[in-house]
């Protein structure tokens, strides 16, 4: 039976019109302003309509959308998103299958709804098309833990040696392979009881519904063996954080724009990208570091990014370049290592292109190649180099944010000031519930607030 790569809507009507495919209902999914899955299910007999009409729902009971005096919204679900679910649902007298679809959400008088994130980041793709299309691959780091109240390790394994679970990691590759998100592997992480799964490139919008979805189905599967999987950036302060690290290109057709000859292998558009993303480093990182703990990952000593720098060999780095392989053109790519996986995947991918491309377009100097352990340089070698850090904090990185000329350009005004009254509010929570001191460590409150819910 298929179960995607579906072209357009007679291909979806007559698939679901089929009985044998037993595709009963459809669930509709968009992310909120915080990334998260927001999903409500129709019959698949609906389906047909709501192609058409759209299907309504009250906007002002999702974070970071609507007042209440403006609350109808409505989503018309896009064809080529289509996916069948990898597993039949049974019950004691039916069994059925359910498919997914993301969508376009609209207003009343069906203008696209400015606070709709992943509106946003097709709004800057196209922009942004003249330049390169944008394709990304990303590493997705978790946890399992016993349950969702506590972190507790479930393992002693390490990067690429002993753990447990690997057999889980393999039915998850296995159900993403069936709804159309191939895998290039899975491993055991650094930390004990921490595992990676990275997915094979796509183009920027399709990775990031590809995301929402990888999610959901490393949870349900975790969780029907009893489990706990999360993506909290740092659950415990002695290990490792997870990261997201974000593997980029940009092409034309089937050419790798990031790719320049045999003899010097990154092209200058690339240069250009990766000095635009050091260059809006600061002011972009809250949307990719949006939470309280996400500052707790990005320290010395962890394996993860604090300095605006790029290297080849040096994972101290904010930007790393895999070394090239002879002829393997299509994979020259650059590594944006700071994002974690809580962030919202189409804010995220929205600011990295604009930034990017902006680069691109100011012809930025390529900055110099770092290959030294930033974390052992003194401040003065870092000053003598100009090599900045990143924010230490959300209340710092929010600040730039909001002082930011190219953040302004590319996200919409409903966009920018919901994600700022959230952060601002979280960072106010915070400081009123923890003492000072807990720069570096894991709070009670993070744990109670975060663990759950990421």
């Amino acid at each position: 039976m298929k179960t995607f790569g579906f072209q357009d809507e007679t291909e979806v009507l007559n698939f679901i019109g089929d009985k044998e495919n037993k595709i009963e209902f459809i669930r509709i999914i968009f992310p909120d302003i915080l990334g998260r899955a927001m999903n409500f299910t129709i019959p698949s007999s609906e389906l047909e309509i709501a192609l058409k009409e759209g299907k309504g729902f009250d906007g002002s009971s999702v974070e970071g959308f609507c007042r209440v005096e403006e609350s109808d919204l409505f989503i018309v679900p896009d064809p080529t998103t289509f996916r069948v679910l990898p597993w039949v649902y049974e019950d004691n007298d039916f069994s059925w299958r359910e498919a997914v679809m993301f969508g376009d959400i609209f207003t009343p008088d069906k203008k696209h709804f400015l606070g709709d994130s992943r509106y946003n980041l097709k709004r800057v793709l196209q922009k942004t098309e003249d330049i390169g299309k944008m394709f990304v691959g990303p590493e997705m780091e978790f946890f399992i833990f016993p349950n969702k109240k506590e972190p507790k390790l479930t393992d002693e394994g390490g990067y690429f040696y002993g753990g447990l679970y690997g057999e889980l990691r393999k039915s998850i590759q296995l159900f993403l392979k069936k709804i159309g998100i191939p895998c290039d592997c899975d491993h055991h992480e650094v930390a004990p009881s921490q595992h990676e799964i990275d997915i094979k490139y796509k183009d920027a919008l399709t990775m990031a519904d590809s995301v929402m979805l990888a999610k959901y189905i490393i949870k349900r599967v975790i969780r029907k063996a009893g489990l706990f999987a999360s993506f909290m950036p740092k659950p415990i302060t002695t290990v490792n954080g997870s990261g997201m690290h974000l593997h980029i290109s940009l092409w034309e057709g089937n050419k790798n724009l990031f790719f320049k000859d045999e003899k010097e292998p990154l092209s200058n558009l690339a240069k250009g990208y990766i000095a635009g993303l050091i260059k809006y480093g600061k002011e972009m990182q809250v949307v990719l570091n949006q939470w309280i703990n996400s500052y707790k990952r990005l320290i010395p000593g962890y394996e993860a990014p604090t300095y605006l720098a790029w290297g080849q060999k040096n994972r101290s780095a904010y930007v790393r370049i895999p070394q090239y392989q002879r002829g393997r053109e299509r994979s020259t790519r650059i590594e944006l290592r700071n994002p974690d996986p809580a962030c919202n995947i189409y804010l995220a991918l929205t600011i990295v292109q604009a930034a990017g491309t902006q680069g691109i377009e100011e012809k930025l100097p390529f900055p110099p190649v770092v290959e030294e352990d930033i974390f052992e340089m003194t401040i003065k070698e870092r000053r003598e180099r100009n090599i900045d850090t990143l924010s230490k904090n959300l209340q710092e990185a929010l600040g730039h944010f909001k002082n930011s000329r190219l953040v302004k350009e590319t996200f919409t005004e409903h966009i920018l000031n919901k994600f700022v009254a959230n952060k601002e509010y979280e960072w106010s929570l915070y400081s009123k519930n923890v003492e000072k001191g807990f720069e570096k460590t894991v709070s009670d409150f993070e744990i109670k607030h975060y663990l759950s819910i990421l």
